[in-house]
């Protein structure tokens, strides 16, 4: 079940005051919380406007058995989370996706990370206060019981319906200076991919028939989400802003059939499909049933680490430009002097790209390949009028890049990606 957490909220300088509750279920009695202070500002930003700061980091607070990120974020000694925290810190978005955020069924990672990380000081960073966050079930680690990379056995992460070593691994997490319309959420964690009209599915390359890496009985149970793909109305003053979050598969790790690559160009498309016209949408549904995508006229924005370069990695062509190129969404086309810098310095497979490097979101390995690729995204729709947009990647000589690095990361491979945005009706 979704978890979600509510404290105290101030908007245009009011007070709303709400319960300090974890909310596991509907059914579940709520649990105390430590309520947070009002929320904060960052710099040149003020109460009384509706200019936000979107942000998405795959921030790989990760880890590899089942309970260590608890136990990690138990205690305000954990240097990653530190080093996480205080990027998120130095951004200061008002509502940001954690990628490669292990979920934790009873929401205690969430309140510990907010708690020791977030709220704490870090080098001269001031603390950062998310009165509300999400998180829900993903696919990862989720056993399915068939044999989904036809190795003959059944069992491991390549098995799972999404790759992970255990149920949640890679999961996903929202904080939010605004209150999310929990009872509003939708979630698609088990829409299946067979669903989608003209899907991706995989040929097996050792046959000549069409779409036959997975077996009908798979087909009838394999989910299209290898996490999870949600959608979170938070709500800003009068106004909604609908939070559209995934991070498709890695469209590696696979062999010729290309499993990963056709699921992450799908992943990718249930989007363009969502925000599309009424008709392109009908075939979705959501967990509870209802189908159908976004209305018409709705404010969104698009977050995630996407996994697809626009002309560079292993993704299937076009994948990305699915969401680039779209009517309704808006490419803002944040940059760095970080990612140039680094593209040169590393030389490899990056002196051959065809993207331009200073859009770059992540350090990948240079040799043999991928390179640095531009992976991670904010799209708003054309609703939103976009006020500014970067990507926090340092270069060399900035005392900040010790939150970047180079392998082994004090953070992540990717890099925090943040879009200043303004709704309509305010400021136009």
């Amino acid at each position: 079940m979704p978890v979600t957490t509510r404290t105290r909220f101030r908007y245009r300088g009011a007070a709303v005051a709400g319960a300090a509750l974890i909310l596991l279920a509907p059914a579940v009695p709520a649990a105390a919380a430590s309520p947070a202070a009002p929320g904060d500002q960052h710099p040149g930003k003020s109460h009384g406007t509706a200019e936000l700061r979107l942000a998405t980091f795959n921030a790989s607070l990760n880890r590899a058995t089942e309970g260590e990120l608890s136990a990690d974020l138990s205690t305000p000694d954990d240097a990653q989370a530190a080093a996480v925290a205080e990027v998120i810190q130095r951004a200061h978005p008002d509502i940001v996706l954690v990628n490669e955020f292990d979920y934790v069924a009873d929401g205690s990672a969430l309140r510990d990370f907010r708690k020791n990380y977030l709220e704490v000081p870090h080098n001269g960073a001031p603390g950062i206060r998310y009165p509300y966050a999400f998180t829900a079930p993903v696919n990862t680690g989720v056993p399915s019981g068939m044999d989904l990379n036809n190795d003959g056995s059944i069992g491991g992460g390549d098995d799972a319906y999404g790759f992970g070593l255990f149920p949640g691994q890679y999961g996903l997490a929202v904080f939010s200076k605004y209150p999310i319309d929990t009872r509003s959420v939708r979630t698609f964690q088990k829409f299946l991919w067979r669903d989608m009209p003209g899907a991706l599915l995989p040929d097996d390359p050792a046959t000549a028939a069409p779409a036959d890496w997975y077996s009908p009985d798979e087909l009838a149970k394999f989910r299209l989400s290898s996490k999870s793909h949600w959608d979170l109305p938070v709500k800003i003053g009068r106004e909604t802003l609908h939070v559209l979050v995934s991070h498709p598969t890695p469209p590696s790790f696979d062999g010729a059939e290309d499993r990963n690559g056709t699921r992450n160009h799908d992943e990718i498309r249930f989007w363009a499909d969502y925000i599309g016209a009424p008709g392109r949408a009908r075939y979705i549904y959501d967990d509870a049933g209802r189908h159908g995508g976004i209305a018409r006229g709705a404010d969104f924005v698009i977050m995630g680490d996407q996994n697809s370069d626009p002309l560079d990695g292993d993704s299937v062509p076009g994948a990305i430009q699915q969401l680039i190129d779209n009517p309704r969404l808006t490419d803002p086309k944040p940059t760095s002097t970080g990612a140039p810098e680094a593209a040169v310095l590393q030389g490899g497979v990056n002196a051959t790209q065809k993207s331009n490097p200073i859009y770059d979101t992540a350090d990948f390995s240079d040799v043999p390949s991928p390179g640095n690729l531009r992976a991670d995204y904010v799209l708003p729709s054309k609703s939103l009028r976009v006020k500014d947009s970067a990507v926090f990647w340092p270069q060399r000589s900035d005392p900040l890049s010790r939150l970047t690095g180079e392998y082994p990361f004090p953070t992540s491979d990717h890099r925090l990606v943040w879009v200043d945005v303004q709704q309509r009706g305010h400021g136009r």
